[in-house]
């Protein structure tokens, strides 16, 4: 080979990265991609539903968990500790989800058909709470569509057994209880894995017009009948603790009287008893004593006595005597 062929044939060149190199990033990329898919974090207010494959393999609660990495295993978070809430008649634009200032009405739910076949509309809130994830996850597919149409069918056949003017005033607390055990009841039978927290009825109006005055005017009674009846039980409250006192004073006053009369109903007994004691140890004493006992008590007094013969026949020699002798 000539100089001239050395000189212009190329010079071989190394590859910049050695296939070591390659091989040994790939195996670190590998095992930090396990570790980050092999751990994630449950929040406080949630539980973790774990499927291996695809299928259900276990449920985990708050913290730092484990999986198996590359999508073998995969979590799905679930709010298990937060109540939540859905509105029905009307949608809420406060911070809290329920307040009826500014709200939008929704007829389609809330009007309904009364048992006496008025017409109301019936506005109220249901709040649940996650009670199973697993359930929650898998046995319903859409689930709020669900919670609204179970809602709306209970609370519907509810009102249905009822009159208009029950359904506004007595029956509120009656129906939001009935209304909770017949949701509950149909969600488990659904498997749905929730628990109904409260059912709470927010606003019943009858329809506009004069049917509406019509109860303006019956809330204004029953209200003037709350006010009567307060002001009737404040009057008891005042009056019932006086005449206790007054009857306390009085028994009090009986019971000191019979005490007293018991008491020297007693003294005289035993003075009488003393006397016939003494009369009975010597009959001419006590005569003696009790006549001097009763001669002086009749001179004694203020007034004048006069003495007279046992006969009838003439006064006695002294007429008058005296209180002061």
């Amino acid at each position: 080979m000539s100089d001239e062929e050395k000189i212009v044939r190329p010079a071989h060149r190394r590859p910049a990265f050695s296939v070591k190199l390659i091989i040994v990033l790939l195996v670190a990329a590998f095992f930090v991609f396990a570790a980050f898919s092999s751990f994630f974090v449950v929040d406080q207010t949630e539980q973790a539903v774990v499927l291996r494959l695809g299928k259900y393999n276990r449920t985990v609660g708050p913290g730092l968990q484990t999986r198996l990495p590359f999508g073998l295993e995969r979590s799905y978070t679930v709010p298990t500790q937060l109540v939540q809430t859905l509105t029905f008649g009307y949608r809420a634009t406060d911070s809290t989800g329920t307040s009826l200032k500014g709200a939008s009405s929704y007829d389609d739910e809330s009007v309904m058909l009364t048992g006496d076949l008025n017409i109301v509309d019936v506005e109220w809130i249901v709040q649940y709470r996650i009670n199973d994830p697993r359930k929650w996850l898998f046995s319903v597919e859409d689930k709020e569509t669900t919670i609204r149409d179970i809602s709306q069918s209970v609370m519907n056949a509810l009102v249905g057994d009822y009159p208009i003017l029950s359904v506004m005033t007595d029956l509120r607390t009656k129906i939001e209880i009935e209304a909770q055990e017949k949701m509950q009841t149909i969600f488990d039978g659904y498997d749905f894995g929730i628990e109904v927290v409260t059912v709470k009825l927010q606003n019943i109006v009858p329809p506009e017009g004069a049917v509406q005055d019509a109860f303006e005017d019956v809330n204004k009674a029953i209200q003037d009948m709350n006010k009567s009846i307060n002001e009737g039980k404040e009057y008891y409250n005042t009056a019932i603790p006086e005449a206790q006192g007054e009857a306390s004073r009085i028994i009090l006053q009986a019971e000191g009287y019979a005490a007293q009369t018991v008491n020297k109903a007693r003294g005289d007994v035993a003075a009488f008893n003393a006397m016939r004691e003494s009369y009975e140890s010597d009959p001419q004493i006590t005569q003696r004593r009790l006549y001097l006992d009763t001669m002086t008590e009749i001179l004694s007094t203020d007034a004048d006595t006069t003495l007279i013969d046992p006969e009838l026949d003439n006064f006695l020699p002294v007429k008058t005597f005296g209180g002061a002798v």
